[in-house]
């Protein structure tokens, strides 16, 4: 699934989120979609969509990381949404994205790993660990706030009134 609109308002830089299994829920996948077009207004934004394991165990989650590593391309900014990540403020998201913006970044690369987590040594590669919520949340849940929270740092930062 490949997501992108390109405006003259639109962003140099690219998002690219890479997931591990389908949105199943037909409502979250809607408001993925919605905010995906929104959010195309701003930055170009592609979304991955990776087989699922299927394996809860550590060959597994190697498995899995192993996909989502061979995803990603050099040079690109790597943010991974884990719960033991450091929780922003939309405030600070949207800080986020115009130092990305303002420091030439090219990609930003959001990972949401399957259920079973991924591999320690990857967590420790990545420039970022961000979390959405200490809260548990479904990962298809976790997929539309990602969208919402992307799409309301680009209306903080360019002052429009969705985010008040």
């Amino acid at each position: 699934m490949r997501r992108s609109r390109a405006t003259s308002s639109v962003s140099e830089m690219r998002f690219r989120i890479i997931w591990t299994g389908k949105t199943r829920d037909a409502r979250l996948r809607a408001l993925i979609d919605d905010y995906s077009e929104r959010l195309s207004h701003f930055v170009r934004c592609e979304v991955t969509e990776l087989r699922d394991a299927g394996r809860t165990d550590k060959t597994g989650i190697d498995k899995e990381t192993k996909r989502i590593s061979d995803r990603l391309r050099p040079g690109s900014m790597t943010v991974l949404l884990d719960p033991d990540g450091t929780q922003w403020t939309s405030q600070q998201l949207a800080a986020q994205v115009q130092s990305w913006e303002g420091n030439g970044i090219k990609e930003v690369a959001f990972v949401l790993g399957g259920p079973n987590g991924l591999a320690d040594d990857f967590k420790s590669r990545v420039d970022k660990r961000w979390s959405l919520s200490r809260l548990t949340l479904t990962h298809e849940m976790a997929r539309v706030l990602l969208f919402e929270q992307l799409y309301r740092a680009y209306t903080i930062v360019h002052g429009l009134p969705y985010q008040r």
